[in-house]
């Protein structure tokens, strides 16, 4: 943390008197002027090319201090370009922008040394602070690997183009590599063991097991057994030895999923997994070592647990070295037209039928609920109208009682509604006893704030700023703090 406060502190210190040499490499000649307008309204010397032709043999004459290139393009694409830049000029930093993200390409620029992955449409003062910030820690010669988003299904099943979804994309990317324990946070429903495996299968040891268990479905009494196995005649059934997760997962990923449920006593086993690396099966009496990478996830919050003496703080430490939030739906309302597209498709493939549509009324409705049950409900409705809807477009009328009758989220406020439902809402949260709840509640009436004034100024976020009474800095720390 100390390392990364003193890049920022570097970061915002650079001069910008000091003129930064661009190339950008892109056929669309819109996208080539957007983003050599923008840099040198801030100083800085661009260069623009239309394809990739020809970059490399002029770096023997001439070599920029950051490269921008496209993805997809004629002739030569932006990743055979970032390929042979990693070969000719590896301390490059390069920023890969493309309008046909998903997280394979992501994790293919990543892997290529991409020092950032950019999806378009883009703010304009976002590629000015990348090329700023690609600069800055090029000078220092840190090393910094964050990839892009997503706007379409990968074959990880992940979907989402909204940029909190862009942020989970990014750090899938980013420790992809890495043996890292990675925690991830999200509501039910929301996706988390989708995450874990795109860790596992974008990772080195994607040729090994992925092993998933759920803390909150395993009896207490077997949770030992199911973990780190057991010998023969250690406990009356035992007939035969038995592997547990652990071993299973020997040479790749354990996914603990719901790790907040998992007895006291089974923490401290873990913690003691985590330190030594080794572990007793019940009934054993030697030490089995295993090499396991540990993802673990909860809809909880842990510190709240550590606090209430539920969760061993030791542990939460250990699990907790890097945290990926997955927004729920009702973050990333923008999101829910593709998720019952995809959705509808993956139940007709299933049952062998023909995909059915929703009407604009019908996906404007469903677009407005809060699904409580995220993700999972939107798949579970999707097989619900496939099955049961008659016709291939699906009406308003169509949809079930429960969906029809269902309130929704968010009420304009031309119906002068909007602060009733927040009063009820609120309500029930304070007579449920939630914590912070001012702080939850401000936050996200600011978020509204901050992605309303962005939507009406078109990403740039200066005139956002300016519309909110808000600093331009001010903006985007606190859009940063929304994906952390």
């Amino acid at each position: 943390m100390e390392k990364q406060a003193q890049l920022v502190e570097k970061w915002d210190a650079l001069s910008m008197s000091e003129k930064i040499k661009v190339w950008v490499v892109d056929d669309d000649r819109s996208i080539r002027w957007v983003i050599e307008t923008a840099l040198k309204r801030e100083g800085h010397q661009v260069t623009c090319f239309e394809n990739a032709e020809g970059i490399i043999d002029l770096m023997h004459k001439d070599k920029p201090d950051v490269l921008i290139t496209d993805i997809r393009m004629p002739g030569k694409d932006g990743i055979e370009l970032l390929a042979e830049l990693h070969v000719r000029s590896p301390d490059l930093p390069v920023i890969v922008m493309t309008a046909h993200s998903d997280m394979d390409s992501a994790v293919s620029a990543y892997d290529g040394g991409a020092f950032e992955y950019l999806p378009k449409p883009f703010d304009v003062d976002e590629v000015v602070n990348q090329v700023e910030r690609a600069y800055a820690h090029h000078q220092k010669n840190v090393s910094v690997e964050e990839t892009g988003a997503q706007d379409e299904a990968s074959e990880s099943g992940i979907i989402g183009s909204a940029p909190a979804m862009q942020t989970v994309f990014r750090a899938i990317g980013r420790l992809s590599r890495s043996n890292i324990t990675v925690m991830i946070n999200g509501e039910s429903g929301t996706g988390k063991e989708l995450v874990a495996k795109a860790l596992h299968q974008h990772s080195l040891r994607r040729e090994k097991p992925f092993i998933a268990l759920n803390m909150a479905a395993i009896p207490k009494d077997l949770l030992e057994s199911e973990l780190f196995g057991h010998e023969k005649g250690a406990f009356t059934g035992a007939a035969s030895r038995r592997q547990g997760r652990f071993e299973q997962a020997d040479g790749g990923t354990l996914f603990l999923d719901e790790i907040g449920d998992m007895p006291a006593e089974m923490q401290t086993r873990l913690l003691r997994v985590l330190s030594d690396g080794e572990f007793f099966s019940v009934g054993g009496h030697q030490p089995i070592k295993v090499d396991v990478r540990i993802i673990a996830a909860t809809h909880q919050g842990l510190e709240q647990l550590v606090e209430e003496k539920l969760f061993r703080e030791d542990l939460f430490h250990r699990l907790n070295v890097v945290r990926i939030k997955i927004p729920p739906v009702r973050e990333r309302r923008e999101d829910i037209p593709q998720l019952l597209h995809h959705f509808l498709t993956k139940a007709a493939n299933e049952l062998g039928d023909e995909a059915k549509v929703l009407d604009k009324e019908a996906m404007a409705y469903l677009s407005s609920l809060s699904w409580s049950g995220n993700v999972r409900q939107i798949e579970n409705t999707c097989h619900l109208l496939t099955a049961m809807c008659p016709s291939n477009t699906i009406h308003l009328d169509d949809l079930p009682d429960e969906l029809r009758h269902a309130e929704v989220a968010e009420k304009t406020i031309d119906g002068g509604d909007w602060l009733d439902a927040a009063k009820k809402d609120i309500q029930k949260r304070l007579v449920s006893g939630e914590g912070e709840l001012a702080k939850r509640v401000v936050a996200s009436i600011e978020k509204v704030l901050i992605m309303q004034a962005l939507e009406m100024t078109k990403g740039r976020r200066q005139e956002a700023a300016k519309l909110l009474g808000l600093g331009r800095n001010t903006l985007t720390r606190k859009i940063k703090d929304f994906s952390a």
